[in-house]
């Protein structure tokens, strides 16, 4: 297998572990037979002074060969990390003569083989879900930067609605700019050894990844809190709710990354940061996400039901009516918005449909910031009828005369 083939099945594999958090196979080939070899030394140590005769403990980069006798020959099973790559590992034979062990029959490349390629499906898979999540955070950047300045230069749409979109505009932006920054620095030199690649660079763009992923689940928790704020008329979030919002949005991530940077630096600070199988520290990113997520799903369904109540006929008056099914159908597009479609998977175990969770979690969630952008302001009648406003005293000033006004759309996000 030449480098650059090597090289792509590293990163798509390593889909794999932007999700799920694991070590892929080949690192764990690797890292296995360093801990195997590193036990098998400090065996031949101990037992080095208690050999009386016959072959001794011996480690041969792949087996740790036990003592024995002249003329027994012992069978020892590939070693377990092989399952990753071969589903049943082979027995590897040697005798022990009077000149020694014996070369090993049959040759770990027949009894331990080790498919190097990936297949053409599962290469044509991955490289389908790197396209995917690639052109949907290039046209989420895009899209939402669009919305960004929107919102930003009309005067008229300054509000504490608007700030708040604004806050998850630029979550969503983090995240894929972090996405791209991540790709760039564990995968742009296809010579880097990247099972044992570690840099301040590296860790920087891992913890920088890591940190906007959780800003934005946060800032969609947010947008969850001030529409049942909106709903509950009892609450009117104004400046001083903003504030509050900026510190769980952006501040309260950046207490839980604080926390996870330090256990890693003094507790487990290996490779680039990225491998968080098996490790306590991850819960300290993991468990407030999957606790937004929760809650998320929780507002949302609570937004169902209060809607669902002021629709009853007998409950509210018929000149309303219109007004809370445009609220409802708004509602209704706001589903991916909510996260629920990280629900599927938040309390399921990593190894659960791994393939379908590659299209929810990168594939769908790539395209969240474009959705993002459409249902919150491009689709937003205030906006539109602000821009158009804005677009006919332009056209009177330069024309000196009224142009054909466009039909107002029939979409309207009040949020």
């Amino acid at each position: 297998m030449n480098m650059l083939s090597a090289f792509w099945n590293f990163y798509i594999l390593s889909l794999v572990s932007t999700v799920l958090g694991r070590l892929h196979p080949e690192c764990e080939f690797i890292f296995q037979l360093e801990k195997d070899q590193q036990r098998c030394l400090q065996e031949i140590t101990e037992n080095e002074n208690h050999t009386t005769g016959g072959c001794k403990q011996n480690w041969d980069a792949v087996v740790c060969w036990p003592l024995a006798v002249v003329g027994e020959t012992v069978n020892v099973s590939c070693p377990p990390v092989f399952s990753h790559f071969m589903k049943n590992p082979g027995t590897v034979s040697r005798n022990c003569t009077i000149n020694g062990w014996s070369n090993p029959f049959p040759p770990y490349y027949l009894a331990c083989t080790v498919e190097d390629e990936i297949p053409v499906e599962e290469e044509s898979y991955f490289a389908t879900v790197k396209v995917i999540y690639t052109v949907g955070y290039g046209a989420s950047i895009f899209s939402l930067t669009i919305a960004m300045i929107i919102l930003l230069i009309f005067r008229s749409l300054h509000c504490a609605r608007n700030y708040v979109h604004i806050q998850l505009f630029t979550s969503f932006i983090l995240r894929a700019v972090a996405v791209f920054i991540k790709d760039a620095t564990l995968f742009a030199n296809d010579e880097t050894e990247h099972c044992t690649f570690s840099t301040a660079g590296c860790k920087a763009a891992v913890v920088f990844c890591h940190y906007c992923v959780m800003t934005n689940f946060f800032w969609l928790l947010v947008e969850a809190l001030y529409l049942n704020s909106l709903l509950f008329s009892f609450i009117h979030p104004g400046r001083n709710y903003f504030w509050w919002f900026v510190i769980l949005g952006w501040g309260v991530p950046t207490i839980f990354i604080i926390v996870w940077i330090m256990s890693r630096v003094y507790f487990e600070d290996t490779e680039c940061w990225d491998i968080t199988e098996n490790s306590p520290f991850w819960w300290i990113i993991k468990g407030p996400i999957v606790v937004s997520i929760g809650v998320n799903f929780i507002l949302f369904i609570n937004i169902i039901r209060i809607l669902i109540q002021k629709l009853d006929p007998r409950l509210i008056q018929f000149n309303n009516s219109s007004q809370y099914r445009r609220l409802m159908k708004s509602t209704l597009l706001l589903i991916p918005l909510f996260g629920t479609h990280y629900i599927v998977f938040n309390f399921l175990p990593d190894y659960i449909n791994i393939g379908v969770r590659l299209y929810i979690e990168l594939c769908l969630g790539s395209f969240q910031g474009l959705i993002v952008a459409v249902l919150y302001c491009f689709l937003n009648q205030e906006v539109q009828t602000e821009i158009q406003r804005k677009w006919m005293r332009w056209y009177i000033n330069s024309y000196g005369k009224v142009p054909v006004v466009v039909k107002e759309s029939e979409m309207d996000t009040p949020f």
